[in-house]
């Protein structure tokens, strides 16, 4: 009998393979395979001035369970000032326990600031993979030096390899933020490279092997062991377009509320996150605030659990273009109440010389319907039009106050660079860009002119290509390069540079500087 096509024998294999592609972390990927025990890697992730979150989870049968069993395992953790573990300045135990899919999340504390560390776990006498992080400067640091740092989103794994996540891990790097929809629920597209192992997930097992199956891809893994990751998730983690309690697929709230609690948990055990983002039931909290310096905030937000239902389509697909008063009312909240209060708050404490808004969305206005008349689509932004005008208040507010916000965005599968006005004369109060999908398919061609036609304020946009976004921010501007693959359904594809732009600090706008 053939093997099945995500046996153990074929992952193992395939992990070998891509250690002939010479990166360091690939490298340690096909290592860790070969042990059978770290098969998805290392992370880490919410990087502070004095430590970090570091990740694994043991599976030697990652796609049927893991293969664990009940019994806890003790997990050893070292911390090293040097790649060659010469220098260890802290270590400590952990227990992988069968609740949480054996994986472990160490707090790590007592570090320096601002600087590289190098990390490893030891379980049953099996010595994982080394990963590589950094912490965030400390608050007091007048940021003489750049913040560099990627985002990223939409990786359905059928539709294409993961060849951005090489290209990233080569890159010189502080953090990554992903955006988002970082496993897919669901098949949907064309010209698949690759398959899914079950349907769509709606029990805790289901989603742990979808998590498993993602995290078994070698660039993927590469990434999270070169730099610490802050992240939130979308829809596809759960259930495509859900608001809240509430999922086009799955009629009942209380059938659903059990999906989205097997999902937060399945995701919770795949990530880089401390333990106060664990989920309770249905419900996690995962938004929140990072300081790197004096440089940089980047606010991290949560946009499906708390936000309003789909309005004018009540009952149905978010997908058609709509319009209708309900969209304007002033109750409807993208964020949630408390979850907004808290950014307004965020957004008027004194600035770093940069705040970052990480949000998972194409935040500017898109009149999406072609012809006279106006079209929106109810699962973005345009759904939620009082909300947006709350937190253009609070940019502009921002702005007021000496603060330069760059809004970084995902989930509709294109590059786009936007500025962001209250009105169409109105000066910017802040700069999007959308770092289009690491492999998830786009808009069309025709699609993207359309909007570009009817939305002079989107100053850039290309839903052709997939791959990924780069910002360095420094004391006089920023600088965002969009960097797309070559050909996605490649295993090997290159990734280039496709448009730079810049921001200049007091001067938000989007700046092309080249092509």
């Amino acid at each position: 009998m053939s093997a099945p096509p995500f046996s153990r024998r074929r992952l193992l294999c395939g992990g070998l393979a891509a250690a002939s592609l010479g990166h360091p972390f690939l490298r340690l990927h096909a290592q860790a395979m070969s042990r059978e025990l770290f098969t998805l890697g290392v992370a880490s992730g919410a990087p502070r001035p004095d430590g970090v979150v570091l990740w694994t989870r043991l599976a030697p049968d990652p796609l049927q369970g893991g293969g664990m069993g009940d019994a806890p395992v003790e997990v050893r953790w070292e911390v090293a000032q040097d790649e060659a573990f010469q220098r260890i300045v802290a270590k400590g135990k952990a227990t992988a326990q069968a609740e949480l899919a054996h994986s472990v999340h160490v707090e790590v504390k007592g570090l320096s600031p601002g600087r590289p560390y190098w990390y490893r776990f030891t379980a049953d006498g099996v010595l994982s993979p080394a990963g590589r992080t950094r912490t965030a400067p400390a608050d007091t640091d007048e940021g003489s030096q750049p913040v560099r740092f990627a985002f990223a989103s939409c990786q359905q794994y059928e539709q294409g390899y993961f060849a951005a996540y090489r290209d990233m891990a080569a890159q010189p790097l502080d953090f990554v933020v992903h955006l988002g929809d970082y496993i897919y629920e669901s098949s949907w597209g064309s010209r698949h490279v690759r398959r899914h192992q079950g349907g769509i997930p709606t029990q805790l097992a289901g989603f742990r092997d979808r998590y498993a199956l993602y995290k078994t891809d070698p660039h993927l893994q590469a990434a999270h062991a070169a730099f610490p990751w802050l992240v939130t998730w979308d829809d596809h983690e759960v259930a495509n377009d859900y608001t809240g309690d509430v999922s086009p697929r799955t009629a009942d709230p209380a059938q659903f509320l059990a999906i989205r609690a097997a999902a937060y948990q399945a995701w919770y055990e795949h990530m880089p996150v401390p333990a106060s983002m664990r989920p309770r039931g249905a419900g996690a909290t995962i938004h929140g605030s990072h300081r790197f310096g004096r440089m940089l905030d980047v606010l991290l937000t949560d946009g499906r659990q708390y936000r309003s239902h789909h309005a004018c389509l009540a009952g149905r697909s978010a997908s058609p273009l709509a319009d209708c008063p309900d969209r304007l009312a002033p109750e409807r909240s993208f964020f949630g109440v408390a979850q907004e209060a808290w950014l307004a708050r965020e957004l008027a404490a004194p600035p770093a010389r940069w705040t970052v808004l990480a949000q998972p969305t194409l935040l500017a206005e898109a009149d999406r319907k072609r012809g006279a008349e106006h079209g929106y689509w109810m699962d973005g932004w345009d759904g939620y039009a009082a909300a947006r005008t709350r937190l253009f208040d609070g940019l502009a507010a921002h702005r007021a106050n000496g603060g330069n916000a760059i809004v970084v965005s995902g989930d509709v599968h294109a590059f786009w660079a936007a500025d962001l006005r209250r009105d169409g004369q109105a000066p910017a109060v802040a700069t999007e860009f959308v770092g289009g999908a690491i492999t998830s398919e786009g808009p069309s061609a025709a699609n993207v002119a359309n909007m570009l036609a009817k939305n002079p304020h989107l100053r850039y946009g290309r839903g052709d290509k997939r791959g990924y976004a780069l910002v360095t921010l420094d004391a006089r501007g920023a600088a965002v390069e969009f960097r797309a693959v070559d050909d996605e359904k490649q295993a090997d594809s290159g990734v280039q540079p496709m448009v730079r732009f810049g921001v200049e600090r007091g001067a938000p706008g989007v700046h092309p500087q080249n092509t």
